[in-house]
């Protein structure tokens, strides 16, 4: 059984304030160097030391600052292996997806085979009660064949009326052997493709429960490790996320990319980014593809999906099948690929930004572009 689709959207986002979201993220993420608000500096020993001196510090307070932070490295290594852990998760979420949608087309196939089979059957049983007709009409003659009983007549012009009759049957006979033998030979080979198909059904079936456990493994381990985190550390390790994402977008901006992309949305990109936009807010849960939670190619493949252009379902597919555009040429609505297995992908708005379902724990949100390493971009109207 799949993931759970049935989270429940958070309330109280209305289109307005949807629509002020993400004009005010695009105006920042558009400036380079300003790409994002550069992460505050957590405050030195000594400035809260002084920030303290004028009061006693209330029990509460002294219990909040207790938590002796261990070196920013020794979190970069937590970070690191978190990263790793949802990277393996989303790898395993994409081989999910696929084996899920190969299943949904080889059971269509199977339902097409087993028609056909029906058809043939029924054919088959048509054509041999034909041929039981003509046996049981040579049974009726004595069981001569047509042309012995034309030589043994006396009548010349029945004889040549015949012969017509018996050339036309003999043509009959022949064909109808023909249609018998091929009709037999395709159900031979509608079988054959069927049990194909259920084989692959079921290779797909163990491949499918080998990345649901793949998934569930990778993210159980994520968050156990999280939790294993103090909040301030939690608190640190997000802002070690935050520096680490404004400073890549940071350089990707300072590249002046901005200042070659110049191509406006299509109109089918500009549905697929109002779609896209009005996810905002929802969470993130793997193998999800709406209405109510999406995993990233979830995300992307629905919206291409409401601006009336199907694509594949996963990002590796999307990055093999979909057209490959230069990043100076990108346009919003084309999909960037992430990583080099292509196991991430968001869906380009312009100005630097992009709006993606990012992993387990997030929600759909706009991020940099480049806060990712990129693989490239496809665009999905080619």
């Amino acid at each position: 059984m799949g993931p759970d689709k049935h989270t429940v959207r958070p309330a109280g986002r209305g289109i307005l304030a949807t629509a002020v979201t993400v004009v005010c993220a695009v105006t920042v993420l558009a400036a380079p160097g300003t790409a994002f608000a550069a992460p505050s500096p957590s405050p030195s020993p000594s400035a809260s030391a002084s920030a303290g001196a004028s009061a006693s510090p209330s029990p509460s307070a002294s219990a909040s600052t207790s938590v002796t932070l261990p070196p920013d490295k020794d979190l970069e290594a937590v970070r690191d292996k978190l990263d790793r852990l949802y990277h393996d998760a989303a790898v395993a979420t994409d081989a999910y997806n696929a084996a899920e949608e190969a299943a949904a087309k080889q059971s269509a196939e199977i339902v097409e085979l087993a028609k056909k089979i029906v058809q043939g059957q029924r054919k088959l049983d048509g054509l041999k009660a034909r041929a039981g007709r003509a046996a049981a009409a040579q049974y009726r003659t004595g069981g001569l064949p047509d042309t012995a009983q034309l030589l043994l007549s006396d009548n010349p012009s029945q004889f040549l009326d015949g012969a017509g009759r018996v050339l036309q049957g003999e043509r009959a006979t022949k064909g109808l052997i023909r249609e018998l033998t091929q009709t037999q030979q395709d159900l031979k080979q509608y079988a054959a493709d069927a049990a194909d198909q259920w084989n692959k059904l079921e290779a797909g079936r163990k491949a499918k429960a080998a990345a649901k456990k793949k998934i569930k493994q990778r993210i159980a381990a994520a968050e156990k490790l999280e939790s294993t985190l103090e909040k301030k550390q939690k608190e640190r390790l997000a802002e070690l996320e935050r520096e680490a994402a404004y400073q890549a977008q940071t350089a990707w901006l300072d590249t002046g990319i901005l200042d070659e992309i110049h191509t406006k949305a299509s109109a089918a990109g500009k549905k697929a980014v109002a779609f896209a936009t009005a996810q905002i807010g929802k969470p993130y849960v793997w193998g999800a593809e709406g209405p109510d939670s999406y995993d990233c190619s979830g995300l992307t493949s629905q919206a291409w999906a409401s601006a009336g252009q199907p694509i594949p379902r996963t990002s590796e597919e999307q990055w093999k099948q979909l057209r490959h555009i230069d990043v100076k040429d990108m346009r919003p609505g084309d999909l960037i690929i992430y990583y080099d297995d292509a196991s991430h992908v968001a869906l380009y708005i312009g100005d630097g930004a992009i709006i993606q379902a990012p992993r387990p724990g997030r929600t759909v949100s706009i991020a940099g572009a480049g806060s990712m390493p990129i693989l490239g971009v496809v665009r999905p109207d080619a």
